[in-house]
């Protein structure tokens, strides 16, 4: 298996030693499901990400090709870290560009984006750069070149990075050379690029978020539950629906370090006192009544879980609950076997024991107190995403901005500051009760 890798990369000087090296020490493979689907993909074990990746007041800039364009996973990525982990204090921006390869960000990295000064840098390309064809090493090569220099342009400019591979197809698309070809001869192309994505990581000592692999299995995982017509990589075989996107948000977040822990309010019904985590403030307690006020959200989407152009399919697909979304209301020392839970008018009946042990409260009350107001920033946030692609791609890149780029870039960040504000100004502490009651 490593011989075969390594043969896949062929790039010139010393790079390519490295890189060998690199992808020798990649001895095992992810774990693979055992249909013969899986057959032929040899998907290097990614590394586990160590601790939080992201600092205090970063500047983050979501950099990627026209998945990263629609504005989907980048827009999850925002609002979660606005909303999730607001103590990082974390400013975005979404760099992406349609039809565009390593090579091309290369171009306009400096114009772009490292005029933004970012400290840290999500990228994800990959699947132009795969020509949607089979794997050739030329263009192995050409695209381990351009990813690397990238990465190390990024790194050079004081950017911490995370590498993302490209993600998964689930048909040709009709602008492939040849529609005929099988598509699993593309995920395999891309499989390649995914593996040198991993060595390209190891060998720059940056984070690397595997977008591919889990975008495959739950692409397959979900059509066998819910049939062919859920396409985790969409409809056109290549720009994904809502659930798509929030598995690739998934492996960012992952990739960045995100604890996933939203908050914890404990009860100690015998004792008669409650407390809340960090983030939460206990307004006051009574008869095993919590009003609290929340300066930290959890994660909130609805959608069926059958369709593909859902959140909440995209969640439980990933178990995003359980790593990223944990709200856990924990009730001890009481009397009763089973309790009731009213949150935000809706009830939940837990048993003793689940209380005792702690229950996710972001994952049992789709509709919540935190609901309206986590809608109102993730608008906001698409807002302000959206302006970004037009400052980048038709004023930057446009009659003014080419006459004069330092002027333009002025006037753009006036006008995209009013956005920045709005997504602040959406996100408000949230009042909420929680009512615990023996059944």
């Amino acid at each position: 298996m490593n011989t075969q890798i390594i043969r896949s990369i062929s790039v010139a000087g010393m790079f390519i030693a490295l890189l060998a090296v690199d992808i020798a020490c990649a001895q095992s493979l992810e774990t693979k499901p055992a249909d013969p689907f899986f057959a032929r993909f040899e998907p290097v074990k990614a590394p586990v990400p160590a601790g939080l990746y992201l600092h205090e007041g970063d500047r983050l800039a979501i950099i990627g090709d026209s998945i990263t364009e629609q504005k989907m996973y980048s827009r999850i990525l925002e609002t979660y870290l606005t909303v999730c982990t607001p103590e990082l204090k974390i400013s975005t921006r979404q760099f992406g560009w349609s039809g565009e390869t390593a090579e091309g960000f290369l171009h306009r990295m400096t114009n772009d984006c490292l005029r933004f000064n970012p400290t840290v840098a999500t990228l994800c390309y990959g699947m132009n750069d795969h020509r949607y064809r089979a794997y050739d090493e030329a263009n192995g090569s050409w695209y381990s070149n351009n990813y690397y220099s990238v990465v190390s342009s990024l790194k050079t400019a004081g950017a911490r990075v995370v590498l993302g591979s490209p993600g998964c197809v689930g048909k040709v698309p009709r602008w492939a050379p040849d529609t005929n070809a099988p598509v699993e001869d593309l995920n395999l192309n891309l499989c390649h690029l995914r593996n040198i994505d991993i060595a390209i990581a190891a060998n720059q000592d940056v984070r690397f978020a595997d977008v591919f692999w889990p975008m495959l299995t739950s692409g397959f995982a979900a059509q066998q539950k819910y049939g062919p017509e859920f396409c985790v990589a969409g409809k056109d075989g290549v720009h994904p629906g809502w659930a798509g996107h929030l598995v690739m948000a998934s492996a960012f977040l992952s990739a960045l370090g995100v604890s996933g822990d939203i908050g914890t309010y404990t009860v100690d019904w015998a004792a008669d006192k409650a407390t809340v985590s960090a983030g939460h403030t206990l307004d006051h307690f009574a008869d095993h009544t919590l009003t609290i006020t929340s300066t930290r959200y959890p994660f909130c989407a609805a959608g069926n879980l059958n369709e593909d152009n859902s959140l909440r399919a995209g969640m439980e697909l990933v178990s995003f609950n359980e790593k990223f979304n944990r709200l856990i209301l924990i009730v001890k020392n009481g009397p009763a076997a089973r309790y009731r839970v009213t949150w935000g008018g809706n009830v939940h009946s837990y048993s003793a024991a689940e209380l005792a042990a702690g229950v996710n409260l972001a994952a049992d009350y789709v509709l919540n107190p935190f609901s309206n107001a986590f809608i109102h920033v993730d608008v906001a946030v698409g807002e302000k995403q959206k302006y970004e692609t037009r400052q980048i791609k038709e004023l930057f890149h446009g009659a003014e901005g080419t006459a004069d780029p330092e002027g333009t870039a002025a006037v753009t960040e006036k006008a995209r500051q009013p956005l920045v504000e709005a997504v602040a100004k959406a996100f408000v502490p949230v009042t909420h009760t929680l009512q615990i009651e023996a059944e």
